[in-house]
């Protein structure tokens, strides 16, 4: 049985005119408590003065987003997508406490919830027993567990929350208003890209439908594969704004019991993980570009036999263009051979990387040398991050947090203030990817395999 949210809410605000005013209230005050706070302490000595500052700002920060979290929607998604990006953007404070979104927001109550399963499914809504506590609560919906009465099936229901979908432009529209009169954004064309990238995602995910298709498909591609368990679907149960899948029990990466198992079978679920990875960039051409560890968890075999990776949630799967793809697979076949000139040419017609100068695209090139470190010749590792059969130590290693740090340095030295949108979401993807290999803790000697993937992507070239 799933534990109770902290608090529930009896309803989700969804008319354009309150949210609206939810919004400005809670900037509002925000913003006048910070100012109070400011006033109060002008005579104190500097030191003292920028300690009270830096904990109003938390303070008036976290409330702020908590008022965002009972909104849900697309405020709650953009809050998350500015924690991701919003270091070199936001105060320090705000990132911090929009880092919480990504915890749990508050659950809507059960009457609620029944009244709008009872709407959507209609007479099939009688053929289901369903837990009123939900497994979890979300931005744009909430999932509850539910057995089949005919057979005792296993089901979840993924419900979306009744005016989401229709407040997404506003709502997206008024957030980026208010920071921008708070001068927390930057005015340029890149974000202006991207948050237009952030509206098209938003409304993918609420589009159940495509949803069903996409984990239908994914459902289909690895279902040879014991290695992999997609949900899945049940038709029957599906509506425009409610998606039920079979109940696919597991645990998450940082479970003490995926920490318990023997490095061996950790390693095989990194593998695992390495691997579908390479399959998106390389085989299907389309991703998850949510890394969130609660769209993956991991199903301990008791038999030691197989134990498998859970994907969940395909609502943040998307299809890039071929350019793209084509520049990802160039991309990472050149620093697989640490070769800089086949990196300077891969860069090459993709109008990001022909506006910047020289050495700013071979600085690029050597952050990606650094990001293919996992896969590369273990002569040329530092043997600090190999254990002693020369496998990558992924949690030794701290990859994701050198990474984002050597990203952070070089990005403040070279002449854009934000890459590409789909760059964005790549990389998001990328070092969701690298932290849940460094939360297992896996040991990988992964270089045969994307060998694999590049000499099977050159051969098609060259059949091409």
């Amino acid at each position: 049985m799933a534990k109770p949210p902290a608090r529930d809410l009896d309803r989700i605000k969804t008319g354009a005119m309150e949210r609206r005013f939810s919004l400005l209230k809670a900037g509002v005050v925000a913003s006048s408590r910070l100012a109070l706070s400011s006033a109060g302490s002008v005579f104190a000595p500097a030191a003292e003065r920028d300690q009270r500052r830096r904990r109003s700002l938390q303070l008036q920060s976290e409330y702020f987003v908590d008022e965002i979290g009972k909104l849900k929607g697309s405020v709650v998604k953009i809050g998350q997508m500015m924690a991701l990006y919003g270091e070199h953007l936001l105060p320090a404070e705000m990132t911090q406490a929009l880092h919480r979104l990504h915890d749990s927001t508050a659950a809507l109550a059960w009457p609620a919830m029944d009244s709008i399963l009872r709407e959507e499914l209609k007479a099939r809504y009688e053929e289901l027993d369903i837990e009123t506590i939900p497994l979890g609560a979300a931005s744009l919906g909430q999932v509850h567990q539910a057995r089949r009465k005919r057979d005792g099936r296993e089901l979840c229901l993924k419900i979306q929350y009744p005016g989401v979908a229709e407040a997404i432009d506003s709502d997206l529209d008024l957030v980026t208003h208010l920071m921008r009169l708070s001068q927390l954004l930057p005015q340029t064309r890149e974000f202006e890209d991207w948050l237009q990238e952030v509206r098209l995602m938003m409304h993918r995910e609420v589009n159940y439908p495509l949803e069903r298709e996409t984990t239908r498909r994914f459902h289909d591609l690895l279902a040879a594969d014991r290695r992999y368990i997609v949900p899945e679907i049940f038709p029957e149960y599906c509506t425009e704004h409610v998606l039920c899948t079979s109940y696919e029990p597991g645990v998450s990466v940082n479970d003490a019991l995926v920490r318990a198992l023997p490095q061996e079978r950790r390693d095989r679920l990194g593998m695992a993980a390495l691997d579908l990875c390479a399959h998106e960039i390389f085989t299907w051409g389309e991703m998850q570009t949510d890394p969130n560890f609660g769209n993956y968890l991991i199903r301990i075999d008791a038999t030691g036999d197989q134990d498998r990776i859970v994907c969940l949630d395909f609502g943040a799967v998307r299809d890039f263009p071929e350019p793209l793809i084509r520049l990802a697979r160039g991309l990472t076949l050149a620093a697989f051979n640490h070769d800089m000139p086949a990196m300077l040419r891969a860069m090459q017609g993709y109008e990001f990387f022909d506006q910047l100068s020289p050495s700013t695209r071979e600085s690029l090139g050597e952050l990606l040398f650094l990001a293919i470190e996992p896969f590369a010749d273990p002569s040329t590792i530092d043997a600090r991050y190999l254990d002693e059969q020369g496998h990558y130590c992924w949690a030794r290693s701290q990859l994701h947090s050198r990474a984002m740090a050597r990203a952070a340095r070089t990005a403040t030295r070279f002449e854009f203030t934000a890459p590409p949108k789909e760059l964005m979401f790549v990389s998001r993807k990328l070092m969701g990817a690298y932290t849940f290999m460094t939360v297992l803790d896996a040991h990988t000697q992964a270089r045969p395999l994307l060998d694999r993937h590049l000499q099977r992507y050159l051969q098609q070239q060259t059949q091409g």
